[in-house]
């Protein structure tokens, strides 16, 4: 699992003004849960660019004001229309204690259905998972070498590895669609 380092500001004062006042700086409050007391801090900005707006998982080191921690991103808010982010919520790590996480979906194998001329549809992109810090995984394999024409394939069929899947089994991961010229083709063939 990668690992990123944010410094962060512990804030004084909590309000919505003066939230509104950081975003204008290019600062974006946040929040560390998960330990013994709850740490409100600010991070500028373009520390999160690496964080978020990326489909892996991280480990973050938490650098605020010297006081290191290592934390996983729980929650972001981004405004409805200029997409600007708000808010960070962050949960602390902590050795043997299991927390929850939504993990990326890795596709391994070749579909004999993509041979065939299908196209793979992604129906889930993340899996949500629940592990020690230890045992979160980068990405959740999800093996299509079985995946046939119009054919999907579920949660179920995916084999965890020290941690435990909490996305529903019968969800489908991903699909084989038929194009509409095979279709035409397959009735033509009857």
């Amino acid at each position: 699992m990668k690992s990123l380092e944010i410094v962060g500001f512990k804030r004084a004062n909590l309000g919505k003004k003066d939230a509104k006042a950081l975003r204008l700086d290019s600062y974006v409050p946040c929040v560390l849960y998960g330990g013994a007391e709850q740490i409100h801090f600010s991070v500028p900005a373009i520390l999160f660019r690496e964080l978020l707006y990326t489909p892996e998982v991280h480990v973050v080191e938490l650098n605020i004001e010297g006081d290191i921690r290592r934390a996983i991103v729980q929650d972001s808010q981004f405004h409805p229309v200029n997409e600007m982010l708000l808010h960070v919520d962050f949960l602390e790590l902590q050795e043997g204690k299991e927390v929850k996480m939504d993990v990326p979906v890795k596709y391994v194998g070749v579909s004999p259905g993509v041979l065939a001329g299908g196209k793979l549809v992604s129906k889930l992109r993340k899996i949500k998972v629940r592990a020690t810090p230890e045992n979160l995984p980068d990405s959740v394999e999800v093996d299509i070498s079985e995946l046939g024409l119009g054919k999907s394939i579920k949660v179920s069929k995916v084999v965890p590895n020290n941690y435990t899947i909490l996305t529903s089994e019968q969800a489908p991961i991903a699909t084989v669609a038929i194009p509409r010229a095979l279709k035409g083709q397959m009735s033509a063939d009857k």
